[in-house]
């Protein structure tokens, strides 16, 4: 395992990022930003000021510093193309590496283009649709299918070109989404008409009107991935912020941008809503910086498209600080009881993503504590960023972690999501929760003894009988620790032989 550092300078600041790379997979480890408003030095006079440049120079000694204390043997250092309007650029990219021997990069637009969708595709499961990318002095739009990028492009404005016109004074905000709007128009992007495609956006706009139309809707996960914004909700969230004082916006809380950029951000994705004919966009968490250190370092360790939530559990084991393969056993053996036991438990196949997320990460919890880990399991898994499943799924596979062990389950926890789940789900979950206690304990002795399962119904009992190649008496033992609750919850004795 080694770990890597990249320096994104842009128009708002300096942001220094550090992760741990194993195996073509990543994770943040730290994250530092620093603000400095190089957008209006360059809008206003073509050149970065001599203050500005030894702020930003200190600044870079001091990531530096950071990064040769973390042992940090590989650094990448890109440049956002803003900067190019500075006469005065090259004398200071030159006085950079004269003084921190970092030598920084541009990022073109096929770059750009490349690494917002690699970082898309790794989150968002979805089969064709129109990414729209919203940034300080860009906005991307990307047409893909299949995996397949069918046409983009990157027009150079962004929230803050939007803001301010050219004599430098704020716009209105209806003055903001015409300015918008006509930049997207004036652009040379084919408009898909399939009424199948989806809409995906990134960008701290999105974050934003994301958390405010879930205050709004009561929305009860405080989770920004995958989450679908309708055009009705968006209309919503844009009568609330007209109605607000300026100084009142200041104070909505949990939002990414300041009161000015919250607003101008409304006003490109009104324009958005408008040019490409939305009427629901769904927001990503994805970002440049991921897609680029993506493509850099997995380049010979294909990430599996076909299963994103198979590859979001490759990352996830990459990275415990204990052997997992007992993880991957669990989530076999839950599989197959969930396939014997379905005359038992008669759930749809639509529960399997959730069976999945918590066999695999049945004890996941114990990263906090051993004791009581399935509860913990359950915030463990709602915060585990896991890709290419919805939203729900996520939360069904957080409470079936929470159910292998039923004195921890509150019913009150459960009514706080009710408006995204059902009493069907709350007896979906019960069971699978079961199944995984059930799993855990044929796998008890963390080694592979018990490979497969026969079930026999006889009567008022069910007769599990294991397949092992050595004798399975402990499996077995634990196992039967289970079959009160098995009684309960299904009507039958348990019997493992």
């Amino acid at each position: 395992m080694e770990k890597l550092a990249i320096i994104e300078l842009n128009e708002v600041g300096l942001k220094l990022s550090i992760l741990k790379v194993s195996n073509g997979k990543f994770k943040l480890e730290n994250e530092n930003f620093d603000y400095f408003d190089l957008f209006s030095e360059v809008r206003a006079d073509k050149l970065l000021k001599p203050k500005t440049i030894s702020s930003l120079i200190t600044t870079l000694k001091m990531y530096k510093r950071i990064i040769d204390m973390n042992g940090i043997e590989k650094t990448m250092t890109l440049a956002y193309p803003f900067l190019m309007k500075a006469r005065n650029q090259k004398g200071f990219f030159d006085e950079v590496y004269n003084n921190t021997n970092m030598s920084f990069s541009y990022i073109n637009d096929e770059e750009y283009i490349k690494d917002i969708y690699t970082s898309v595709s790794n989150l968002i499961d979805g089969t064709k649709g129109v990414i729209v990318s919203i940034g300080a002095n860009d906005v991307a739009l990307i047409k893909y299918n299949r995996r397949t990028t069918l046409g983009s492009q990157v027009l150079h404005f962004g929230v803050l070109s939007t803001l301010y016109n050219d004599n430098g004074e704020r716009r209105e905000y209806k003055d903001m989404i015409k300015y918008a709007l006509d930049e997207m128009k004036s652009s040379d992007f084919e408009i898909p008409t399939d009424e199948e495609l989806s809409f995906i956006g990134i960008g701290n706009p999105f974050i934003n009107l994301g958390r405010i139309a879930k205050k709004i809707e009561r929305y009860p996960l405080l989770l920004d991935n995958n989450y679908q914004v309708k055009k009705e909700s968006f209309e919503k969230v844009e009568k609330f912020l007209s109605e607000l004082e300026f100084e009142k916006v200041k104070k909505v809380k949990g939002l990414v941008d300041s009161a000015d950029m919250l607003l101008v951000g409304m006003a490109v994705i009104n324009a958005a809503f408008e040019y490409l004919k939305m009427n629901a966009v769904t927001i990503s968490t994805a970002n440049f910086r991921d897609g680029h250190v993506r493509n850099a370092i997995a380049t010979e360790n294909i990430d599996r498209y076909s299963d994103m939530l198979a590859n979001s559990f490759d990352s996830y084991r990459e990275f415990l600080p204990f052997d997992t393969d007992v993880n991957l056993r669990v989530n076999n053996m839950s599989n197959i009881l969930f396939k014997q036991l379905k005359v038992m438990h008669k759930l749809p196949r639509a529960y399997v993503k959730a069976l999945r997320i918590a066999s695999y990460m049945y004890n996941c919890g114990k990263l906090i504590s051993e004791v009581d880990y399935e509860k913990h399991g359950f915030y463990v898994i709602l915060n585990s960023s896991l890709a290419g499943i919805s939203q729900k799924d996520l939360l069904l596979g957080a409470f079936t972690c929470l159910c292998q062990s039923p004195d921890d389950f509150n019913i009150s926890e459960w009514i706080k999501y009710q408006s995204i789940v059902t009493e069907e789900d709350l007896d979906a979950v019960r069971k699978m929760g079961l199944i995984i206690k059930l799993a855990a304990a044929l796998n008890s002795s963390k080694e592979p003894v018990v490979t497969d399962v026969i079930c026999d119904i006889l009567g008022d009992s069910v007769i599990l009988k294991t397949v092992s190649a050595t004798d399975p008496i402990y499996e077995v033992t634990q196992g039967m620790k289970v079959a009160d609750e098995y009684r309960k919850q299904f009507k039958k004795n348990l019997q493992l032989i």
